[in-house]
C-alpha cells in the first residue's frame, strides 16, 4: 500500500529567480493526483524535491518521517527506496535489451538471485502489457513502449509511491489514453500513492483523484479533481481550455498582464476512468471517496454540486 507525503511550506529559487514559494499540500496513500501547470511553472522541479533530487532552501517534505530536504544522506537515501521515477524519455539504456533495463534496479541495488530477477521483471512486464518483449532494444520500440518500459522499470523495487514525469510527452492522443489506463491500472494493482505531472488536460479531467496547479510561483489549487475543474479562478479556467486571452502569457514573465478573460467557461466534467476489467475497484479510489464525503461542506459549492451530481449518477464505463 502506498503512503502519504505530507509538503509543508515548500520554497525553492534558483538564484534570484523563485520557482515556487510556500507549497503546502499532502498527496494520500493510494490515490492518483496530477500536478498541472504551464510550462515553466516548476512542474518537474516540485517532482525532484519530493525524492530529495533538489534541495528547496525552505520547507519539509515528510515521508514516513523522513524529511527529504534536511533529513540525513542516510536517511533520504532509505526513504528513496519507497519511491519509484518514471522519466519523461523512459531514460532506458540504449545498449541494453527491455529486460536488462528493467533488471537493473535489482542487479544495482539488490543481492536478488537471477532466478527471481527473471520472475520479477516479466511480471512488471506483464502488468505494463509488455509481454514477450523483453528481447528488444529500446531502438526498437515505439515511443510508448519505451514509456512503460520506463514504469515497469520504476516498479521493479515495489515502491509505494510512484513519480511520472510528463509521461505523455511526444505520445498521440491515443497512445495516451493507454498509457493513462496503464497507470491507473498500476494504481489498482499495487495500491501505490501516485503523482503525475503533466500539462495534459484529457489526463487531469479523466484519470486522477486529486489535481494541484502551480502558477505564478504558487500553489493556486490542491484537492479533489472536481475542485479544480469548476474553479472560477481566471488562469485556471483559460489552462482548462486552452485559450489565448487570459492572465497567463506567452512567458511567466508576462504572466497577469492581461486579467480580463471575455467570458466565464464552464468546464464539462467527463466521468473518471475506472480499472480495466478483470482487475478488482481501486482501494485508493474508495478512501478518497470517504476523505471527500467527510469534508464535502468545506469544499466550494460548484465542486461540492459535482461531486454529489457524479456520486448520483450511473456508474462510469471503463476507458478504451
Amino acid at each position: 500500500m502506498g503512503i502519504d507525503i505530507h509538503v509543508e511550506g515548500l520554497t525553492k529559487s534558483f538564484g534570484p529567480q523563485v520557482v515556487w514559494q510556500d507549497v503546502s499540500l499532502t498527496l494520500p496513500a493510494g490515490e492518483v493526483s496530477v500536478m498541472l501547470g504551464p510550462s515553466g511553472t516548476g512542474k518537474t522541479v516540485f517532482l525532484k524535491s519530493l525524492i530529495g533530487l533538489i534541495k528547496p532552501e525552505q520547507g519539509r517534505v515528510l515521508v514516513d518521517g523522513t524529511d527529504m530536504v534536511a533529513g540525513s544522506d542516510r536517511e533520504v537515501y532509505r526513504a528513496r527506496r519507497r519511491f519509484g521515477l518514471m522519466f519523461q524519455d523512459g531514460a532506458l539504456f540504449g545498449s541494453m535489451n527491455l529486460f536488462d533495463n528493467i533488471a537493473f534496479p535489482l542487479r544495482r541495488h539488490t543481492r536478488t538471485t537471477e532466478a527471481d530477477i527473471r520472475r520479477k521483471v516479466l511480471e512488471r512486464m506483464a502488468i505494463v502489457g509488455l509481454d514477450g518483449e523483453e528481447r528488444k532494444l529500446p531502438g526498437q520500440i515505439s515511443g510508448g513502449m519505451r514509456k512503460r518500459a520506463g514504469l515497469a522499470r520504476a516498479l521493479i523495487l515495489d515502491p509505494q509511491i510512484i513519480l511520472c514525469d510528463e509521461p505523455d510527452s511526444g505520445l498521440d492522443p491515443v497512445r495516451t489514453a493507454l498509457l493513462s489506463q496503464v497507470l491507473l491500472d498500476v494504481n489498482t494493482v499495487t495500491d501505490c500513492t501516485m503523482l503525475i505531472v503533466t500539462h495534459n488536460i484529457e489526463i487531469a479531467a479523466t484519470l486522477p483523484d486529486n489535481i494541484g496547479m502551480l502558477y505564478r510561483r504558487d500553489l493556486i489549487a490542491f484537492g479533489p479533481r472536481e475542485l479544480l475543474l469548476t474553479s472560477d479562478q481566471p488562469a485556471v479556467a483559460q489552462f482548462l481550455h486552452g485559450g489565448a486571452r487570459g492572465p497567463i502569457g506567452m512567458a511567466e514573465e508576462t504572466d497577469g498582464a492581461e486579467h480580463a478573460v471575455v467570458r466565464t467557461l464552464t468546464f464539462d466534467i467527463p466521468g473518471q476512468m475506472v480499472p480495466s476489467p478483470g482487475l478488482p475497484e481501486r482501494a485508493g479510489a474508495r478512501r478518497h471517496h470517504a476523505r471527500v464525503m467527510a469534508r464535502l461542506n468545506d469544499l466550494p459549492v460548484s465542486a461540492r454540486e459535482a461531486i454529489v451530481a457524479r456520486r448520483a449518477g450511473p456508474p462510469p464505463s471503463p476507458t478504451l
